[in-house]
Formats: structure tokens, C-alpha cells, sequence
């Protein structure tokens, strides 16, 4: 199965790691990335629109259609933020996105970066972690093909990536620990780009996937 892939938040560590994946992988026939600003990256697959709101993508709607995937990666940390805010850039910007996409493309496929730790009852002690369960259980409601989250934990960069923050050195040396001590908890964003490619080209059984669900599927390539 050949598909065409929209990536959101390529600027970001974790979507600069799908997008190379995605640029890489034989099935992935075209790429576009939606950024506030370039990722300063040319290949022969990637098409590029730069689109500062994100909650009016009418401007751009016409050429978000004819594809069966994406990839969405933005996400802000909640770390010293307002609830409200970070429920504004979190949950109100990925819905309207994902609203839009599931009129304009009945055939795809919408990979959801979540995160370890998030809370599906939307019931929880902490604020971001109901945010992203409920944001998770209503893009389940769209009109996609198939919907999916992955939850990462710690995640390995692949080597020359640019947009990671300097305490990942330290992390890079204390990865095979943590692989061995730790695996439902770290894997490599290899491997979560690989994941999201084969949830698409091949399915999985589950909508929600965990580290070790991203680390299994990713084998599928």
C-alpha cells in the first residue's frame, strides 16, 4: 500500500524524526508538512505550506485533499502553562484540524502523537493527562478510516537530528539501560515513525498504542 501523508509539527524533534522516516520509507509516495515556519528540508516527495493559524485552515483547505494519512505531531508541554491555554493549543487546535481532514479525506488514516501517562477517563488528578484522553476519545468519534494514538515515552533521536534539547546527550548515553531496565517506557523515534508508517500500510489491533505497541509494530517494516 502506497500512501500520502500530512505531517503537522515538523519543526518539533518528534516530527522531524516521523518526517524522515516518512521521507525514507518505499510506501510513503508524497509528504506535506504544514509549518508556522520551514523546516528547512527539500526532497523530491515534500511539498511544503507555511500557514500561521492553525485554528483557520480555510485558506489552505484545497490543498489538504487526496490524502489517506496523517501524521499529526504538534503538541505543546504543559510545564508553566495555563490550563486553558495549553487546552486551547492542545485539544481545540488538533479538532479542528482533524474536523476538517475527515470531510476532506474519507479514506485516512489519523495518527495522534499522545503521550505515556495520558488519561482516557478524563477523570484524573492532572490537568494535561485529561486533556489528552479526551482529546484521544473524540478524534475516535471522526469519520477516519481508522484513528490511532501513541503514547511515547522517552524516545532515542536519530543521529543529526536538530530540533532536541541538550540534555538528550545524556539520555543517548543512558539508552541501552534504560532499554534493558526500562522498556515499556523508552524507545526510539525510529521506531515511532516506522509505527505510524505500518499503522497505515498494515493496521494494529488496538487504537491506542503504548511503548511497547509502537516498539512491536514498528518490527512490521
Amino acid at each position: 500500500m502506497k500512501i500520502q501523508v500530512i505531517i503537522t509539527g515538523a519543526t518539533g524533534m518528534v516530527g522531524e524524526g516521523v518526517l524522515e522516516e516518512s521521507l525514507l520509507h518505499p510506501d510513503v509516495e508524497k509528504v506535506l508538512v504544514i509549518n508556522r515556519k520551514s523546516c528547512g528540508v527539500t526532497h523530491s516527495k515534500l511539498t511544503e505550506i507555511l500557514h500561521t493559524n492553525f485554528y483557520d485552515l480555510s485558506p489552505i483547505s484545497e490543498q489538504l485533499k487526496d490524502y489517506n494519512a496523517c501524521f499529526f505531531c504538534l503538541g505543546v508541554s504543559s510545564i508553566g502553562m495555563k490550563e486553558q491555554k495549553y487546552y486551547s493549543l492542545t485539544y481545540t487546535l488538533t479538532m479542528h484540524m482533524a474536523e476538517l481532514l475527515s470531510k476532506l479525506n474519507t479514506d485516512m488514516t489519523f495518527c495522534y502523537i499522545s503521550g505515556a501517562g495520558t488519561d482516557s477517563s478524563e477523570k484524573g488528578k492532572m490537568s494535561w493527562a485529561r486533556v489528552k484522553g479526551k482529546t484521544e476519545n473524540d478524534l475516535m468519534k471522526l469519520p477516519f478510516k481508522k484513528s490511532y494514538a501513541f503514547r511515547p515515552g522517552f524516545m532515542l533521536p536519530s543521529k543529526g537530528a536538530g530540533n532536541v534539547h541538550g540534555y538528550y546527550a545524556v539520555f543517548r548515553l543512558l539508552y541501552p539501560v534504560f532499554r534493558v531496565l526500562l522498556p515499556k517506557y523508552v524507545s526510539t523515534l525510529k521506531e515511532l515513525g516506522l509505527a505510524m508508517i505500518n499503522s497505515v500500510t498494515k493496521g494494529y489491533e488496538k487504537p491506542v498504542l503504548e511503548v511497547r505497541d509502537i516498539v512491536e509494530l514498528a518490527k512490521k517494516y
